[in-house]
């Protein structure tokens, strides 16, 4: 048994203000215990961060709460219920391997969600089993902690922790336990389930909760429900165009995958573009391209649409001029996000004013590289580093007369060559999680047993605007294979 010593020195400090929340938008339920489990990697700068004593996590007593074989004082375990529209489809949902243990408030006066993922059967299961297999855990480590090196905002990895269980899916796999940190597990999908199967005093309830916790700021507007919306748009306009201007695929943009916060959640079937192609689909599920790197700004549009469909009747008392407020805020989405990714865009190719032929000269680019297959992260690192012969773009017609236009462009700024190439060094990541080498880390990994080039993988990750020698290697493409790469769920 946990005693008070080990719990105070571990730093847990949990108040669990949505538990206070009413009764039907969670179920509470403990983790269901695992047979024997084994630390596998534990974040010690998050875990420092959070006010955590990594020796006490790396202990017997901490690996078992981090398993969910023992539950910190002050935790209040809880399954959130929440709905949302998968591919479109409108369902019930709720965390069916996943567990909210507490909230943490951390020693500068943050409040993070501390979930377990793969922690047993919820009663929003639906006949799952409730786990999670080590490979799929693994990934979302490695892909969170990329994201948020790369100063994406994201849901972030504390540790993985094998069961010594099978998890049986196409074959019996390794079970894991994944905790993750969040600012929060609100989603469009929670104001969906509690607008279609609540009170309006329930979703007054929650989105006075989602003000307070995040936007305290315009708690007090006027309509601070609109408020709401809007801070909400504003945060995803954000957070897409930054997924655009890396290259990152989400690969189920499902509603119930859309976190009020503003952070990217759920790293399922989620991969990083190598060739430049706005039709790129990784998802083995996403057999129509619903969720393609093209139409990640455009379903991020239509999530936030559903969003402010749930918040309708707090916008207005009169049905109409709620809907026209609605569709007013929505309508501004899409501006935002442009600019936002046109912004990004200029500081890739080292432009730190703004003209109107911009637009032009990336999209002319991007044209370029579609047609010529080029690598999208090492397009813009040949620019970065003045080395264009390295792209397959060097010696068109096409390229020839684009880089004559960009260099006129950079030559018509006051900022001098030097800030201009510092800050496509800070624009244009060295490295990403490329998709072949987080399947070599995981196949070492979950197959021998070997962790190092998994721990090697993400100390490259964690410098990707290091540009430093050793990550060269990190930064080829996967040789030519007639197999296109395919992601799955790890459901």
């Amino acid at each position: 048994m946990t005693t008070r010593k080990e719990i105070t020195e571990t730093g847990w400090n949990f108040d669990n203000s949505y538990a206070r929340l009413p009764k039907s938008f969670f179920s509470s339920v403990n983790p269901t215990p695992v047979r024997s489990p084994k630390l596998i990697i534990l974040n010690e700068p998050l875990a420092a961060s959070l006010g955590l004593s990594v020796q006490a996590l790396q202990s017997e007593e901490g690996v078992e709460v981090l398993a969910g074989n023992r539950i910190p004082e002050g935790a209040s375990p809880l399954a959130q219920a929440y709905a949302g529209h998968q591919f479109g489809h409108f369902t019930m949902l709720g965390d069916g391997r996943a567990l909210l243990l507490g909230e943490q408030i951390t020693p500068q006066g943050q409040r993070v969600d501390i979930q377990l993922k793969g922690s047993g059967k919820t009663p929003y299961s639906r006949g799952g089993d409730g786990r999670a297999a080590l490979g799929p855990m693994l990934r979302e480590y490695i892909i969170s902690e990329a994201m948020h090196a790369l100063g994406i905002a994201t849901t972030r990895s504390l540790a993985v922790v094998a069961t010594g269980e099978a998890v049986i899916r196409e074959t019996d796999l390794p079970g894991a336990v994944l905790t993750r940190v969040a600012a929060s597990h609100l989603r469009v999908g929670t104001f969906q389930y509690v607008a279609n199967w609540g009170t309006s005093s329930d979703l007054q309830i929650l989105a006075d909760y989602a003000l307070q916790r995040h936007f305290p700021d315009v708690g007090a507007d006027e309509n601070r429900y609109l408020s709401l919306l809007q801070e909400v748009i504003k945060r995803q306009a954000a957070l897409i165009a930054k997924w655009q201007l890396v290259g990152f695929i989400h690969g189920v943009m499902n509603t119930d995958n859309m976190a009020i916060s503003g952070e990217t959640i759920d790293y399922g079937p989620c991969a990083f573009m190598d060739v430049y192609d706005p039709a790129t689909v990784f998802s083995s599920i996403d057999i129509q391209g619903r969720y393609a790197y093209g139409n990640q700004p455009y379903i991020a549009g239509w999530n936030l649409a559903r969003f402010a469909e749930a918040l309708l009747p707090l916008l207005h008392a009169d049905q109409d001029q709620a809907v026209k407020l609605a569709q007013d805020a929505i309508s501004e989405f899409a501006g935002l996000y442009h600019r936002n990714w046109l912004s990004g865009m200029r500081t890739k190719l080292g432009i730190c004013n703004e003209e109107v032929q911009d637009e032009s000269l990336v999209k002319d680019l991007l044209d370029m590289m579609q047609k010529y297959r080029a690598d999208y992260t090492n397009t813009f690192l040949a620019l970065t580093f003045d080395t264009p012969e390295d792209t397959v773009l060097f010696g068109t017609p096409e390229f020839a007369e684009w880089h004559e236009r960009w260099q006129a462009r950079l030559g018509r700024q006051q900022e001098s060559k030097a800030a201009s190439h510092q800050l496509m060094r800070t624009s244009n990541p060295a490295v990403i999680p490329r998709n072949h080498r987080v399947e070599e880390a995981l196949e070492s990994a979950v197959t021998h047993g070997d962790y190092s080039v998994m721990e090697r993988l993400l100390d490259v990750l964690s410098r990707p605007y290091a540009h430093s020698p050793e990550q060269a290697e990190y930064s080829t493409p996967p040789a030519p294979s007639n197999r296109p790469y395919r992601t799955f769920c790890g459901t």
